[in-house]
């Protein structure tokens, strides 16, 4: 997907404003601003008698800060968490004797995914009664393999 510079949609400018301003608020001088607003509020505390307005100040200042930060993090989370999950569908399609079966797998319902963990736990015992352990395979293979060695083992 190409990005056009005359588009200028609602939703390019929020993606760039929120990632820039999710980004920032990872850094140190976002922190130091944060703690810098706590410290001035704690010392107009004298100043307002304690009262209920300047608790109140601080109570509503980082409830709406926290709302709106938690909106922007998850956005930033799945777009990260999708480009992450195309990034692996692609090593996956990509990579010889690789199942296909686990492209686009977080797509799959909680039961098919606790099918295919079974599936995976298989091929992890399989794969401990290996001597070689530099050898991977398919589910598939593993169980021939293991299915040979034992059948002519006897």
């Amino acid at each position: 997907m190409a990005k056009h510079r005359g588009t200028r949609t609602l939703g390019a400018r929020f993606e760039r404003v929120s990632e820039a301003v999710t980004w920032w608020t990872g850094t140190t001088m976002a922190f130091a601003v944060a703690v810098t607003i706590i410290v001035i509020w704690a010392l107009l505390g004298p100043l307002f008698h304690y009262s209920n307005t300047w608790q109140l100040v601080i109570n509503t200042g980082t409830t709406i800060i926290t709302f709106l930060m938690v909106f922007l993090i998850q956005r930033t989370q799945n777009k990260e968490s999708l480009a992450l999950q195309l990034k692996l569908n692609e090593l996956v399609a990509a990579m010889q004797g690789a199942s296909n079966r686990l492209i686009d797998i977080e797509s799959l319902s909680e039961a098919e995914l606790v099918a295919l963990h079974r599936h995976y736990a298989e091929l992890a015992k399989l794969a401990a009664q290996e001597i070689d352990i530099t050898q991977s395979h398919s589910v598939e293979e593993a169980r021939r393999r293991h299915t040979d060695k034992h059948g002519q083992g006897r």
